[in-house]
């Protein structure tokens, strides 16, 4: 099989284009499907670095294509991009076992970004497979009975009613080395699987933390500075207390971490 680096399905033209040169201008070999056919067509030929796909395409959508990807042992890491940005996609993506989710219209910068940090799961993910580990292997454990968003964002419930919520770690060294953390202010509202943060990496691109579950942020912590954020990202790392929206139905979605593969 041929090596190439990303595969873009999209079926607008026009952005399975756009998405092409971002790539292309990375020195990043790129090929493009304007359909889930065609491009599990293309992975029956060649090996990929990365995909990223629509998720609304006629005929097979992008859920049915992360299946099929997930069905043939393919451990190739995948984005979801859609023009219809749901909390309901954003979350189903994840839970799904993309590794992040795009809204469009999105910006070069803002596509660039979710490319690297894809490109550099992939490369953990091989890196861990050479010393005969799991990616897991990689990253610092998750504490029992935790609560996911993909391998994206945390919560775990506090006994007053509040949750706190961090950032995984998978996600820290994928953006990473970290630079900064812009974090909403206290009384600032967040809704699960849409913006709550932004990870500053050293390349200069900004990668967007999505929240794990909808509230009103309690409290911010004020110590979450790169260093300690990355040493102990699941303790004294977290990011808000939040008074949460819904915190029975949310935090169902999310996955309970136990023993997780990567």
């Amino acid at each position: 099989m041929k090596k190439r680096d990303v595969l873009v399905v999209d079926d607008e033209a026009a952005v399975a284009d756009a998405a092409r040169k971002v790539c292309s201008a990375e020195g990043l070999v790129t090929d493009t499907a304007q359909s889930a056919a065609a491009g599990l067509a293309l992975l029956d030929r060649n090996s990929y670095r990365l995909i990223v796909s629509d998720i609304m395409m006629a005929g097979t959508d992008g859920f049915g294509l992360l299946i099929q990807v997930s069905a043939r042992g393919l451990l190739t890491p995948v984005v979801m991009v859609t023009g219809f940005a749901t909390v309901q996609n954003a979350v189903r993506s994840m839970l799904s076992g993309a590794i992040d989710f795009i809204p469009k219209p999105f910006t070069a910068d803002e596509l660039l970004a979710v490319v690297r940090r894809g490109l550099k799961y992939e490369t953990l993910r091989c890196e861990a497979a050479a010393k005969g580990a799991s990616a897991s292997a990689m990253f610092v454990p998750y504490p029992r009975l935790y609560r996911r968003l993909g391998h994206v964002s945390w919560a775990v419930p506090e006994r007053d009613g509040s949750v706190r919520v961090g950032v995984c770690d998978p996600f820290l060294k994928t953006a990473g080395p970290v630079q900064g953390i812009d974090l909403l202010a206290a009384g600032s509202d967040v809704v699960q699987g849409s913006r709550c943060a932004a990870v500053l990496g050293s390349d200069g691109l900004t990668y967007s933390l999505l929240s794990p579950l909808s509230g009103r942020v309690l409290d911010v912590n004020a110590g979450a500075v790169p260093a300690l954020v990355g040493k102990d990202p699941y303790e004294q790392g977290w990011l808000y207390k939040v008074l949460p929206t819904e915190p029975g139905p949310e935090l169902e979605q999310l996955t309970i971490c136990k023993f997780d593969i990567l």
